[in-house]
């Protein structure tokens, strides 16, 4: 059984495990319940109303946070000539092409935390998947990280552009910002990727589409968030 610090008994005490917050409510709450000396990370978790072993119902997609997640993300861009200037240009940390392959195959090295490539670049991409799949790295379509519009896509991600996906249980984990953030700031942020989520539900699934939602910060208590909070 996992042992939690004394700070964190201590601020779960101020929530009520079997309430459901409103969205106003729980931000107000998530942020008094941190329990790290830095910034912490709030997080929303939703769990999904989905038979994740089936394709036609697991979800897969990014979005761009309207204020950002007050996170820095080092961006690896691999493309060529004119593409990989305007990666470059964009604000990408490191950008290459085979070149930057290798280093991750022969060196080990995983000194950024995206990677994005050009359709043409796939094949060669491909080659490592088995060491850039196990990591969450592999460029996939869906999430916008297989593009021509590199340029674009490095903006994004520098500016708050976060990637999801249903987990084995059918649940989404995403940040939606840092406890500094003004209240508002984190209400924004929430109903935007609540609302993009409710859109993405597939066709395949029929009723009752968001089951659960909660939100907490990094080591801090869940806390449950009344679905009749959003416009969904």
């Amino acid at each position: 059984m996992r042992k939690h610090s004394k700070k964190y008994v201590e601020v779960s005490k101020n929530v009520e495990s079997n309430k459901l917050y409103t969205k106003e409510e729980a931000i107000k709450l998530v942020k008094s319940t941190s329990v790290t000396k830095f910034d912490s990370t709030v997080e929303v978790a939703i769990k999904l109303n989905i038979d994740a072993k089936k394709t036609d119902q697991q979800l897969r997609g990014s979005l761009v946070m309207p204020n950002g997640t007050g996170k820095s993300k080092k961006v690896l861009v691999i493309a060529k000539g004119d593409l990989a200037s305007e990666a470059k240009n964009a604000g990408a940390d490191y950008v290459g092409d085979k070149d930057m392959l290798d280093k991750i195959k022969n060196e080990n090295w995983f000194d950024f935390d995206v990677m994005v490539a050009t359709p043409d670049m796939m094949p060669e991409v491909g080659k490592i998947g088995n060491i850039l799949g196990p990591k969450g790295l592999m460029p996939n379509p869906k999430t916008g990280t297989v593009t021509p519009k590199v340029a674009e896509v490095v903006k994004n991600l520098k500016s708050g552009m976060v990637t999801y996906k249903t987990d084995s249980y059918g649940n989404i984990h995403t940040i939606i910002g840092k406890v500094s953030f003004e209240d508002n700031k984190l209400l924004e942020n929430l109903d935007y990727v609540i609302k993009t989520i409710n859109k993405a539900k597939p066709q395949a699934v029929k009723g009752v589409f968001i089951d659960k939602i909660a939100i907490s910060t990094t080591m801090g208590p869940g806390i449950k968030v009344e679905k009749s909070s959003f416009e969904i």
